[in-house]
């Protein structure tokens, strides 16, 4: 893992892959770190230079006071691509990485060559949702990333995954346990506060939109939201919950690869 100096501290990232590929930005979603991508690397490699990284509040990167923004998220990858003289790259991010992304298609358009929006929505739960969540974030620290942890398995997966494929499984939400509190919470902020339900249909990037079927938090109707805004957006919806790229596996990763390289 390296590392490039921001205001407040490093944000990590892992790059692999040939060094003449075209660039793909893989973006983790709320509560994961860059490793949440770690089945489909193997595949993405073979056709792209992969740059990963954990979100600021995530993983190794900075933790920094206060709530944070999407805007402050997509800067933050401007910056490392910045750092790293890339100028346009493929983007696919899931959930709070979707919501990156769309603020990265709308904002920066230039930057962002094909965009691929997983298990995401325009906007994602309410303050109602979210504050009570930041509360006892905020309030009860560690204990409540424990218990957080274990309230996601059925979130994050359906009850059959979850049952009988604990060994990927349980790597994915014992990141959530090694979260910061604090960087949780801020990003918690972060996607209560996102909404581009008004400015996703300025989305002029080649876009794939991926569904689990299994999704109580980013529904399939979620995605259709985007689909019938984006222009060209094309939509499939694969037999997971809310993290695909894990529980759809192979399936996930040739559909996504197959966009990519079209």
């Amino acid at each position: 893992m390296s590392a490039v100096q921001l205001a407040g501290g490093d944000l990590y990232y892992s790059l692999e892959g040939p060094v003449d590929a075209p660039v793909l930005v893989l973006s983790n979603s709320l509560g994961t770190d860059l490793h949440m991508w770690d089945a489909q690397i193997p595949a993405f490699v073979e056709h792209f230079r992969v740059l990963r990284y954990d979100t600021r509040g995530h993983g190794q990167s900075l933790v920094t006071e206060g709530s944070y923004s999407i805007e402050q998220n997509g800067r933050d990858v401007l910056a490392l691509l910045d750092a790293l003289d890339i100028e346009r790259a493929a983007f696919c991010g899931l959930s709070m990485g979707g919501l990156i992304g769309q603020w990265l298609a709308i904002n920066a358009p230039a930057r962002i060559q094909r965009l691929v929006l997983c298990n995401t929505a325009a906007k994602i739960g309410s303050p109602e949702v979210w504050n009570p969540r930041i509360e006892t974030v905020l309030r009860d620290g560690q204990a409540a990333m424990l218990t957080l942890r274990d309230a996601s398995i059925s979130r994050w997966f359906t009850a059959g995954f979850a049952a009988a494929e604990q060994v990927k499984v349980e790597p994915v939400v014992d990141m959530l346990a090694a979260t910061s509190p604090q960087g949780y919470a801020a990003n918690c902020a972060a996607v209560r506060d996102a909404d581009f339900r008004e400015q996703v249909g300025s989305i002029q990037a080649p876009t794939l939109i991926v569904c689990g079927t299994a999704d109580a938090v980013t529904t399939p109707e979620h995605g259709r939201f985007m689909q019938e805004r984006i222009r060209g957006a094309e939509l499939v919806e694969l037999h997971a919950a809310h993290l695909s790229n894990v529980e759809a596996g192979e399936l996930f990763t040739r559909r996504v690869l197959d966009f990519l390289r079209a």
